[in-house]
C-alpha cells in the first residue's frame, strides 16, 4: 500500500476545503441552523412530542443526515471530476498508484469532511434544542458508515458526469427529496398504512431511522435492518467502483 500517495491526495483534497471554507462548512451550517430556528423553536414549540422527544430534538438526526448525504456526494463527486475536467486524471492513472489507493484517498477525504460537518451541525444543534445520545458508539458507526457509503456514490457520480451541471443532478433531484420523504421531519409511523408501506421502499428511511435510534432509542424500523440496508448499499457502491476501474468506464479516452 502506497501510503505516501494516499496522504498526498488526501492532503490535497483537505486543502481544497480550507480554501473554500465558506462554501464547504459555513454555508451548510447556517442553512441547517435556520431549520433549527424555524422548525425547532418556532414551529416545534407548538407541536406535540414524538415518542416522548420534543419535535425540535426529534428532527436533529434527520437534519444531520440530510447534510451528511448531500455533502458526501458533493465533495466526492467534485473531487474526482475536477481532475477529469482538467485532464490531470491521466497523470494520476499512469502513476504508480493502485485503484484502491485512489479510491481510499478521494473517498476518505470526502467522508472526513462530511463527518466533521456533521459533528459541527450536531454541536450547533445543542445551542437551539436539548439533545441526548443514548448510543454514542452506534451514532459514530452510523455516521462513518453513511459518510463512506455516500462518498463512494459521489465518486461514481463524479466519474459518470461529463459536465458540472450533472454533478448536482443526483444530490438535488434525488437525494434531497428522498431525505425529506424519508422521515427527516416526521416518523413514518405517523403515515397512513399504504403510505407507510411505500415509504419503506425509500432507502434513506433506514439510514435516518438507525441514526435517530442511536440518539433516542426509538426507530421506525428495526436497527438491524437499518444497518443491513446501509451495508448492502456500501457493498453495491464498492462493486460499481470496482467495475468502473476494471472496464475503464469514462476514464479512458
Amino acid at each position: 500500500m502506497n501510503w505516501y500517495a494516499i496522504r498526498a491526495i488526501y492532503a490535497q483534497e483537505m486543502a481544497r476545503t480550507r480554501r473554500t471554507v465558506m462554501q464547504s462548512v459555513i454555508a451548510p451550517v447556517i442553512s441547517t441552523s435556520l431549520y433549527f430556528v424555524v422548525f425547532g423553536a418556532a414551529i416545534g414549540a407548538r407541536m406535540h412530542p414524538i415518542g416522548g422527544v420534543s419535535y425540535g430534538s426529534f428532527i436533529v438526526p434527520g437534519l444531520i443526515m440530510l447534510s451528511l448525504l448531500t455533502q458526501s456526494i458533493t465533495n466526492a463527486s467534485f473531487g474526482i471530476y475536477f481532475p477529469k475536467f482538467t485532464g490531470t486524471i491521466y497523470e494520476l492513472l499512469s502513476a504508480p498508484v493502485s485503484y484502491l489507493e485512489v479510491v481510499l484517498s478521494y473517498v476518505g477525504a470526502a467522508a472526513t469532511k462530511s463527518v466533521l460537518l456533521g459533528l459541527i451541525i450536531l454541536a450547533t444543534a445543542g445551542l437551539f434544542v436539548p439533545l441526548r445520545i443514548d448510543h454514542p458508539l452506534w451514532m459514530t458507526a452510523f455516521l462513518l458508515l453513511t459518510a463512506g457509503t455516500f462518498s463512494l456514490l459521489g465518486f461514481i457520480i463524479g466519474i459518470w458526469a461529463d459536465g458540472f451541471e450533472k454533478l448536482q443532478v443526483v444530490p438535488l433531484l434525488i437525494i434531497t427529496p428522498l431525505t425529506f420523504l424519508g422521515g427527516s421531519f416526521y416518523s413514518i409511523d405517523m403515515l397512513p398504512g399504504v403510505w407507510r408501506t411505500i415509504a419503506l421502499f425509500n432507502p434513506v428511511v433506514y439510514l435516518i431511522s438507525g441514526f435517530r435510534w442511536s440518539f433516542y432509542g426509538q426507530a421506525d424500523v428495526a436497527v438491524g435492518i437499518s444497518l443491513g440496508v446501509t451495508c448492502a448499499f456500501l457493498l453495491l457502491a464498492l462493486a460499481v467502483v470496482a467495475w468502473i476501474f476494471r472496464t475503464g468506464y469514462r476514464l479512458r479516452p
